[in-house]
């Protein structure tokens, strides 16, 4: 099953490169996010399925859960979301102020 989601990572890397060398601003963007997935599945995966209980000094003397992968999930989560909201912002700006979300168009003019 890990190797298959090992695949599932692979794939989404690729596509996630894919998207973020086109010359359209959106697809950057949504590459960008991809990426920001594919690094959630990874940490997920190689931190594995624990079987255990809490970690509750006390409560009992078996294996304990380690609960790490899962709060760096969750803050990468929520980094990447504002990341990608925000970017979505500018690139929409630069949308109205530019009229393109070509790359090259943005880029300017020779003279400059």
């Amino acid at each position: 099953m890990e190797s298959l989601i090992l695949v599932l990572v692979g794939v989404l890397v690729a596509v996630a490169t894919y998207l973020i060398l086109s010359k359209q601003l959106l697809r950057v963007i949504l590459g960008t996010a991809v990426l920001s997935h594919a690094a959630h599945l990874l940490i997920l995966t190689m931190g594995g399925l624990k079987r255990g209980d809490v970690p509750l000094l006390g409560e009992s003397e078996g294996p304990y859960t380690d609960a790490l992968p899962q709060a760096l999930i969750l803050t990468a989560i929520v980094i990447s979301f504002a990341v990608t909201a925000f970017v979505l912002v500018l690139g929409y700006r630069a949308y109205k102020t530019n009229g393109s979300g070509n790359f090259d168009e943005l880029r300017g003019t020779p003279d400059e």
